[in-house]
């Protein structure tokens, strides 16, 4: 029986996690479980699943959690802003799942490398962030990085026993999100209402938004970099609308493979929590309506921008990463709040990357500093865009 501890356990990779958890009781044993503020369902997941270790990172929650004499008795609680990361650190176990949403996941990352576990990655923004340190990290502890991005999962299946230095090149695919067939003008009318509505994917708010601006797939040409130590020019990007297709791997004598499913996130969560086996599932395998029709299309660069700054945080490596990806969360926030249009988030993050050389980026530290910064700068924009009017590219 593999232990597993759950770090983001009511977001949206974190209830989908624990429905593939459901599915195998003899096979996955939960150990921790972590969560922001949201007390209430994740004690009802503790006792579910007889769970020995809490983590919540909301201080009232906390307190919330532990008045309300819900907890069951001997549950070790962890408790403040690096209570996962504690978790992560103290507890034993084979496994984490991260499914933390946004910057906040980057520690607990770190944490479970450093603590010799193997990690199952969903919280992207870790190695947006510092994929270097973190690859480092698993290579001085000899353990693994299980992507559980569908994307990333993809690729790892499609290079399975192959030598990296035989790739022409990767192929991630796109929906292109809610708003890919409006024009670059009907993109200036855009509400969150309407860009939350993802044509393929059930997703958490700022990965649904950054699937239309596909700023998701920025930090995904990031991840690809680190994970399978690829220059920009050997990464690519290709609009896929069924999303059936979730990467592509092309090698050097022409041949191409792929990795098929349905759009469901249980798919790489089951493959990560069970690797390297391919344990039985009664998850949908092929589906002659669902693969009847597969289309392909290159991606606009003009309705796309965000698409270049993914590549351009390879190229320029340092803190470009945690630059971009600071700021962008600003942004989506922002835009999702009211405060800023949808075809200004990416001009917003752009205008934010420009000013990366100020601030710090290469230790954990100064990563964490350049985060900071950067979302002070994204602040500044922003209202820098309100006061102004500003609107500098197609997007923005």
């Amino acid at each position: 029986m593999r232990s597993i501890i759950l770090l983001g356990s009511t977001g949206s990779i974190g209830t989908q996690c624990l429905e593939v958890l459901r599915a195998h009781p003899a096979q996955f044993q939960l150990v921790g479980l972590a969560a922001g503020s949201s007390w209430r369902l994740a004690i009802e997941q503790l006792i579910e699943f007889k769970c020995p270790a809490l983590a919540l990172a909301d201080a009232a929650a906390v307190a919330d959690a532990q008045a309300s004499g819900l907890i069951p008795d001997g549950t070790r609680v962890f408790s403040g802003p690096e209570a996962a990361a504690d978790m992560a650190r103290d507890l034993d176990y084979d496994l984490a799942l991260n499914g933390v949403v946004g910057a906040a996941g980057l520690l607990p990352s770190v944490r479970v490398l450093e603590a010799g576990h193997d990690l199952a990655l969903a919280n992207k923004e870790s190695l947006v962030i510092a994929g270097e340190l973190l690859m480092e990290l698993a290579r001085k502890f000899g353990v693994k990085i299980l992507p559980v991005d569908s994307e990333h999962c993809a690729l790892q299946q499609c290079l399975h026993g192959e030598d990296i230095d035989r790739v022409r090149r990767v192929l991630l695919t796109a929906s292109g999100g809610a708003l890919r067939d409006l024009s670059l003008d009907e993109l200036h009318e855009v509400t969150p209402v309407a860009a939350l509505e993802h044509p393929t994917w059930s997703m958490g708010p700022r990965i649904t938004i950054g699937s239309a601006t596909l700023m998701n797939k920025a930090l995904e040409i990031i991840e690809a970099a680190h994970l399978y130590d690829l220059p920009a020019e050997r990464i690519a990007v290709v609009i896929h609308r069924q999303s059936i297709v979730h990467g592509m791997v092309e090698f050097v004598d022409g041949s191409v493979i792929s990795q098929m499913g349905p759009p469901d996130m249980r798919g790489p969560i089951h493959h990560a929590l069970s690797y390297p086996v391919r344990m039985t599932s009664n998850l949908i395998g092929f589906d002659p309506i669902l693969f009847s029709s597969l289309t392909f299309e290159e991606p606009d660069p003009v309705r796309f921008p965000a698409l270049e700054l993914g590549f351009r945080c390879v190229r320029e490596g340092g803190n470009a990463g945690a630059v971009l990806n600071a700021a962008d969360e600003v942004a989506v926030a922002s835009f999702l709040e009211g405060e800023l249009p949808f075809h200004e988030l990416v001009p917003t993050v752009s205008a934010v990357l420009d000013r990366r050389l100020e601030w710090p980026g290469k230790t954990l530290e100064d990563l964490l500093a350049a985060d900071h910064f950067a979302r002070i700068a994204a602040r500044e924009e922003i209202a820098r865009r309100k006061s102004t009017g500003a609107s500098d590219l197609a997007l923005g």
